[in-house]
């Protein structure tokens, strides 16, 4: 039995896992939790972004989009990157109103969780 904690639009799930004789059986997740995500990010190079807004990727996969430029003005929520993991776009946004700063990847790139796509100011 192995338990993971995922996160998943910002909510955080407890979830068990279980090795049956065929194959893998999975409980049900708890109730979400108001916690922060599970892992600590990877350490981010000191050079990264010219903004103090971090935009960080919540799941490991590939860049697919870039939707905002440096200079452009973003609301809270805007989609700045759009990430593709598991042939699932995943958009990442601002988290806070602001303007983009830097783009710190490129299309095409390999990302993992906590990575910093991009700053805003």
């Amino acid at each position: 039995m192995k338990n993971y904690t995922i996160t998943v639009n910002g909510n955080v799930y407890d979830v068990t896992v279980e090795e049956g004789a065929g194959g893998a059986t999975v409980a049900a997740p708890a109730a979400p939790k108001a916690a922060a995500p599970a892992a600590a990010p990877a350490p981010k190079p000191a050079s990264a972004g010219a903004g103090s807004i971090k935009v960080e990727a919540g799941a490991a996969g590939k860049v697919f989009k870039i939707e905002a430029n440096v200079g452009q003005n973003v609301k809270k929520g805007d989609t700045v990157v759009v990430v593709e993991a598991m042939k699932m776009e995943i958009p990442v946004v601002a988290p806070e109103d602001g303007t983009v700063a830097s783009i710190d990847v490129n299309v095409g790139d390999a990302v993992e969780a906590g990575t910093v796509l991009a700053t805003l100011n």
